[in-house]
């Protein structure tokens, strides 16, 4: 690691709390300590990661992993992989989509779309809580490109 690397937040883009929480714990129980930034909606997310003039210049130079469900209260998540995805100051953020939805169309969709890793949320909860561990011990190792 270069001494000027930033850290990485982690942006959490999730409306069930209940998921929320459970991410951050087994997170956590991996070993990782970056920030995570949760947001329950994506107007909130999209304000975070645009900035107020949305143009995404805000995000310029952020060392930024966004953990994405698709499923949520005021825009669907592909509405907002296809923004971080074409914009300059995002586009390489790696995006984690996290969801319930096992739809092969929707998978491929998400994957045409710049989708760096597709999981879908086990039903069950010591299945959920060790893919999130272990997606924890993945992102204690993945490397991300800085943002110019």
């Amino acid at each position: 690691m270069t001494e000027d690397a930033r850290p990485v937040s982690i942006v959490m883009i999730e409306d069930d709390e209940g998921h929320a929480r459970l991410i951050e714990k087994n997170i956590r129980r991996a070993g990782v300590n970056n920030e995570i930034v949760p947001f329950s909606n994506g107007t909130d997310a999209l304000a975070f990661l645009f900035g107020p003039d949305g143009s995404g210049s805000i995000s310029s130079g952020r060392q930024l992993l966004i953990l994405l469900d698709l499923n949520l209260p005021d825009m669907t998540g592909i509405d907002i992989l296809q923004k971080v995805k074409s914009n300059p100051h995002t586009r390489r953020s790696p995006v984690v989509v996290l969801t319930t939805t096992d739809d092969s169309r929707e998978i491929q969709r998400c994957y045409d779309l710049g989708t760096n890793v597709y999981i879908t949320k086990p039903v069950n909860y010591e299945s959920f809580a060790n893919a999130i561990r272990q997606l924890g011990l993945f992102f204690s190792v993945m490397k991300i490109p800085e943002v110019n």
